[in-house]
């Protein structure tokens, strides 16, 4: 069975050639999980509807974004211009991540090529994310009575404050970040679990960490996961602080899918962060995830 990855042209948007975010890695990850023949076909996400998105996000935001009104400060603190593109990439790349939640429900694994952006709060964007896709799936799934208590299990180097807001006070969430203390957010919000790593912390030791917390929330009863496999723990990336090798991620990747899905939970993968120095390094670093769910399927 070949594992289910979703994918739609309109996940790049015209943020400017010499933007920070490599806004290209989608694309080139969607060609290189074809060479790897990964993927023979992708599932075409529609636009995330406004009905779908108010779960997470204020109607006053949506707004701001669908109509291009959001005020300068706020677009700043996003990091992309509010253009036309990149409002259809952020309702696209959320959509991405409900289609993919529900194909995981039904294959016990799927992927998206985009997703993770864990900044975005009910009330905002930060950090390179405009809508938070995870949030507003994990909502969709707990509506439609799809999943009871669903995990989120966040690997990206920066700390997944958006999710761990919007969700603080819901007893079907349990929000997990495992991330770099002295980074961005300087000011982090309160996950249900937050474990946070110092500076060039090694492949040994992060997967030792890993894996007792693994083992942990494997004392709950979740059935639903999504993980979030930001791949800017890696020691060459740009605004990472950790010290993780290719191995390292790789390892990481089969751990957490393989910890889940041979429990029989539904496990739907999303990129989250990665600004490696190397490009095509980097794109290669994002195939680890769908390699190791690719794997268990």
């Amino acid at each position: 069975m070949k594992l289910p990855v979703v994918f739609h042209d309109n996940y790049y948007a015209k943020i400017g050639e010499d933007h920070k975010f490599p806004i290209n890695k989608f694309g080139e990850l969607a060609k290189l999980l074809k060479e790897k023949k990964l993927v023979n076909e992708f599932y075409q996400p529609y636009a995330c509807s406004e009905r779908t998105l108010q779960k997470a996000h204020s109607y006053k935001y949506i707004q701001h974004i669908k109509n291009k009104t959001l005020d300068e400060k706020n677009i700043k603190k996003i990091g992309f211009p509010l253009v036309d593109s990149v409002v259809q990439r952020s309702l696209f790349a959320t959509g991405g991540t409900v289609l993919a939640s529900k194909l995981a429900i039904h294959n016990g694994l799927a992927c998206n090529t985009a997703g993770g952006s864990h900044h975005a709060n009910f009330d905002g964007g930060a950090g390179y994310c405009v809508f938070n896709d995870v949030a507003v799936a994990t909502h969709y799934l707990l509506d439609r009575g799809l999943a009871g208590r669903i995990l989120i299990v966040d690997l990206d180097v920066h700390q997944g404050n958006g999710n761990s807001d919007i969700f603080k006070d819901d007893k079907n969430v349990f929000t997990f970040s495992m991330h770099s203390k002295s980074n961005y957010p300087a000011k982090k919000s309160i996950s249900d679990l937050d474990v946070e790593l110092d500076d060039n912390m090694e492949d040994k030791q992060y997967i030792k960490i890993l894996k007792f917390y693994l083992n942990q929330l494997n004392q709950e009863n979740f059935d639903f996961v999504f993980y979030i496999a930001g791949v800017d723990v890696h020691f060459n990336d740009r605004l990472g602080k950790l010290n993780v090798s290719d191995d390292g991620i790789k390892e990481r990747d089969e751990i957490v899918t393989e910890n889940f899905f041979s429990k029989g939970i539904p496990l739907c993968g999303v990129l989250g962060g990665g600004y490696n120095k190397d490009f095509d390094k980097l794109v290669e670093l994002h195939t680890y995830l769908h390699q190791s769910c690719a794997k268990l399927l």
